[in-house]
C-alpha cells in the first residue's frame, strides 16, 4: 500500500515544470485513477462430519487486487503574457478553432466589404454588410468525468 501511495503523489498528477529558452514554463498534467478490490467466501466442507473431527472448520477462499492508471491530460504552458492548456486528446481542434476565430471573422468582413454593389448602397444580395463584428470569448470548464 505504501508503494502505491508513493507512486500516486502530487508530482504524478501535476508533473515537474520544464522551463524553455524563451522563458515559458511547461507543466505536464495527468489523470490518476486507482482501484482496489478484495473478497472472500467460506464454503461447505466435503465430508459429512465437517472435516474437523467434531470441531467445525469451513474452508475459506479469498482474493484481492489493485490497479493504478496514469493518463496524460495535457500541458499547462505559462508564458509572460498568457497561460494556455494544450490538451492531449482530440479536442485540440476545437481549441484551435477558437484561437483563429477572430482572424476568420476579419477575413469574412474583408470579403463582404469587397462584394459591395457598384451603386454603393452597402448591400450585398439585398442584405446590409456589417461594418464591425464583435466577438466574445466564453470559457467553459471541461467536464470532470468523460
Amino acid at each position: 500500500m505504501e508503494s502505491i501511495k508513493d507512486m500516486v503523489d502530487v508530482n504524478t498528477v501535476v508533473g515537474d515544470p520544464i522551463e524553455t529558452q524563451d522563458g515559458q514554463v511547461i507543466v505536464p498534467v495527468s489523470r490518476v485513477t486507482a482501484g482496489f478490490a478484495a473478497g472472500g467466501s467460506e464454503y461447505e466442507s466435503s465430508t459429512a462430519d465437517g472435516g474437523g473431527g467434531g470441531k467445525e472448520s469451513l474452508p475459506f477462499g479469498g482474493g484481492s487486487g489493485a490497479g493504478v492508471s496514469v493518463q496524460p491530460v495535457g500541458f499547462l504552458v505559462v508564458g509572460k503574457e498568457q497561460v494556455r492548456l494544450l490538451p492531449v486528446d482530440g479536442n485540440a481542434v476545437v481549441d484551435r478553432l477558437i484561437d483563429v476565430a477572430p482572424q476568420v471573422m476579419e477575413k469574412i468582413q474583408e470579403l463582404l466589404g469587397k462584394g459591395k454593389s457598384a451603386k454603393g448602397n452597402g448591400k450585398v444580395n439585398g442584405s446590409s454588410t456589417p461594418t464591425t463584428v464583435r466577438t466574445k470569448m466564453v470559457l467553459r470548464p471541461q467536464d470532470a468525468e468523460e
